[in-house]
């Protein structure tokens, strides 16, 4: 387990063979670590790099929007507590171009939903154990590199908005909608089954969380779809297309074409 104290443990607490096999969502994909504690960050590359990722390491925010500028990253890894500007802060600016996982030292549920409604796509309490957070980037990864079910619509319009099912992407007009990796696995499934609730279970179910608290999950789930309603709808406090089905979940009513 990653324990507040680094000394305490053994690199993530395993040894070698706690170390997994090179998966096909991990194939060459460059993560960017963000974090101002050097030792957490070498720990962290070297369990990455040994489970087959490729990693970059960031000491601050600016840091890292020094490498994003002139690299490619898959996915960052961006500690909440920083220094100068904050990794919520780092994680705003982005705006779902690149997925971001978060760390926080605050597992509470609040800290956690404050994370998600920046556009983290996942997060992770410390302390934690590192199979944890391969399975947290594989989740991430796997939503981003997703082949897009075939749909009855390829593109479903949603008022001046229009959702194109097969690229995953949200366009009002010329203006592309930036969404996370999240919000785009909850479109995807929605539209799957357009007019039809899908339940908190089946939308928590797309997103592959690990989180074990249950008002957690729900509140997850809770926060991406109030995110996407503040994209989709010209009044998100009275959505016309993304609605809340009591007792059943969430349903999503396009316009028809």
């Amino acid at each position: 387990m990653i324990a507040d104290d680094i000394n305490e443990v053994e690199p993530y607490g395993v040894d070698a063979k706690g170390f997994e096999p090179r998966s096909d969502s991990r194939s060459d994909a460059h993560v960017l670590i963000v974090d101002d504690d050097s030792r957490i960050r070498q720990l962290l590359r070297k369990y990455l790099i040994r489970s087959g990722y490729r990693v970059t390491e960031a000491r601050d925010a600016l840091h890292a929007r020094s490498l994003l500028g002139s690299l490619s990253f898959d996915i960052l890894i961006v500690d909440v507590m920083m220094p100068g500007e904050s990794g919520l802060d780092l994680t705003r600016s982005l705006q779902g171009r690149t997925p971001v996982l978060l760390l926080t030292a605050r597992g509470e549920i609040e800290n956690r939903i404050e994370g998600l409604e920046a556009g983290a796509d996942d997060y992770l309490a410390k302390p934690f154990e590192p199979r944890e957070l391969l399975l947290r980037l594989d989740a991430i990864l796997r939503r981003a590199h997703a082949a897009p079910p075939t749909p009855k619509n390829a593109a479903i319009r949603l008022g001046g908005a229009q959702f194109d099912v097969e690229r995953g992407e949200l366009r009002r007009g010329d203006e592309e909608i930036r969404l996370t990796t999240a919000e785009i696995a909850l479109m995807r499934m929605l539209a799957r089954r357009v007019n039809e609730p899908v339940s908190r279970a089946d939308l928590l179910a797309e997103l592959g969380s690990e989180d074990e608290e249950e008002r957690a999950q729900e509140r997850a789930v809770d926060v991406q779809v109030t995110r996407l309603r503040k994209k989709i709808e010209e009044n998100p406090r009275a959505p016309r297309f993304l609605k809340t089905v009591r007792g059943a979940g969430y349903m999503l009513t396009p316009d028809t074409n």
